[in-house]
């Protein structure tokens, strides 16, 4: 039972071991599957990923039913914010790496490989008619020629998608906090609404550059660094468009208080770094 003014701490939570035992299933089954070690890999890992997605739902639904049961004080509060700091700060790591290839490849690799600085030698007896550009798939030409993305086309279309979706959630963060009902399911509905259609011109695109660019994911080095920038900034987008629809089913409830909405926070936070990290796409994949 939780006590007044205490740390609540649940008791006899089967989440923890249940995520365990999924993750686990989902990775060895991974493992085996991508590395041909018997039938069983494939299974394996759609049966863990089915009971990591159980897990969730039903952790989230525990931590939802307390919430809404007053079990939660002030430091839990903080807990949960530090928490999710923490976790998009992980994010930011997370696409700082794939930017820090990005840019090593194309300020050191290749010019390297075109004779500049310590990759005389190699460009001298390897590459030697290599001549240094951007984008490139390589001296090997792997994947062979590609055309890239215009960044005036649907690229500008979905920042400029990214940029609304970013000042309607915002808005009905405004309502929720002015008691406006009404005004706030309308805005979340929108902010999901955009959220959907910028995944729907991604995905338009995607297939644009693979049957008319001939970009695809084995276009050497641009080609991988290009799909796995907005590949993953894609699945973020459609997390961030699942959370947007599980709050607003929330807000639908009256789960939220105009003094206690974290679970209406944090999605807005998300979904500001979601744009954030798109702008710099943009910027650094797109048009530089």
């Amino acid at each position: 039972m939780a006590q007044q003014g205490a740390y609540y701490v649940p008791h006899h939570s089967v989440w923890p071991i249940v995520g365990s035992v999924g993750l686990f299933t989902t990775m060895f089954g991974a493992a085996h599957w991508l590395n041909d070690q018997g039938a069983l890999g494939r299974p394996m890992f759609f049966i863990g990923l089915a009971v990591v997605i159980f897990t969730l739902f039903g952790w989230f639904s525990s931590v939802i039913r307390e919430s809404i049961k007053g079990n939660y004080n002030s430091q839990v509060d903080v807990s949960f914010r530090m928490g999710m700091m923490w976790f998009i700060f992980s994010e930011v790591m997370f696409f700082a790496a794939f930017f820090g290839a990005l840019f090593y490849t194309r300020v050191f690799s290749v010019p390297w490989l075109g004779g500049e600085g310590h990759g005389l030698f190699t460009h001298h007896y390897l590459w030697d008619q290599y001549a240094p550009a951007w984008p490139t798939n390589g001296p090997g030409d792997v994947g062979g020629p590609f055309s890239t993305v215009s960044p005036w086309g649907l690229p500008l279309l979905n920042t400029l998608i990214l940029l609304t979706s970013s000042v309607t959630i915002t808005i009905a963060h405004h309502a929720l906090r002015a008691g406006r009902r009404k005004q706030l399911l309308v805005f979340q509905a929108l902010t999901v609404l955009l959220g959907a259609t910028f995944l729907y011109f991604q995905a338009h695109e995607y297939m644009e550059a693979y049957e008319h660019l001939n970009l695809t994911l084995h276009s050497g080095v641009y080609g991988s660094t290009f799909f796995m920038l907005t590949g993953f900034h894609g699945l973020h987008v459609t997390l961030g468009t699942i959370m947007l629809i599980v709050i607003w089913f929330r807000c639908a409830k009256g789960h939220f208080s105009k003094e206690n909405h974290f679970g209406f926070e944090a999605v807005a936070w998300y979904w500001h770094f979601v744009d954030v990290v798109w702008l710099c796409l943009f910027l650094f994949v797109y048009i530089m």
